[in-house]
């Protein structure tokens, strides 16, 4: 029987862990597994973030209100198992938190989340949170196919937008600074001067 772990000082942050380890690990501080590697997240978003975070859930929910996808926003555990990868719980190595995200594909969603990619992720970059969005998850969520990744850049007011081409690389566009429109869902269109007011 595998050990609870109520105190992250009781881990080795250089270790790799799976999912099975991440489900004993009760402890406050809030973390990511990048493919078996601990990240530490923000222990709270700021003011502005969740301000933005809101704006966001809140058009993008009102817009899927009469689809079939849904919306999620953190904390909502999303399993990124590896193409070709076992996908128990002990096999998966990959477990974010993406500030928000939306599932067309209701198999993909359980009790525990989410297991497989999301089509659209969006992520806030923060002081504490820029390098590790920008070069861990964009690798990331390309690998494991997300359909479209959207950066929200709050000191410049802007999104980056990448889309994944059939070659599974992503494409990135032109930042979004008045009006964002989602290419994989063309009727989604959102007001950013509102958002970053």
């Amino acid at each position: 029987m595998q050990t609870v772990i109520k105190d992250i000082n009781q881990l080795d942050l250089n270790g790799t862990y799976t999912y099975a380890d991440y489900l004993l690990w009760q402890f406050e501080e809030r973390l990511e597994l990048i493919k078996g590697k601990i990240f530490k997240m923000s222990p709270a978003p700021s003011r502005t973030h969740q301000t933005i975070s809101a704006k966001f859930h809140l058009a993008i929910g009102g817009f899927f209100k009469a689809h079939y996808c849904q919306v999620f926003y953190a904390p909502f555990d999303v399993r990124l198992p590896s193409k070709n990868q076992d996908v128990s719980n002990g096999k998966i190595y990959t477990v974010v938190q993406p500030d928000l995200c939306v599932i067309c594909d209701e198999a993909k969603l359980d009790e525990r989340g989410c297991l497989g990619a999301p089509d659209l992720i969006i992520e806030i970059l923060s002081p504490g949170n820029s390098r590790k969005e920008m070069d861990n998850k964009f690798s990331l969520y390309e690998e494991c196919g997300v359909r479209e990744y959207w950066l929200v850049e709050p000191a410049e007011n802007a999104v980056f937008v990448y889309i994944l081409n059939e070659e599974g690389k992503y494409i990135g566009l032109q930042p979004a600074i008045s009006q964002l429109t989602s290419t994989i869902f063309p009727d989604l269109k959102i007001d950013l001067e509102e958002v970053f007011r």
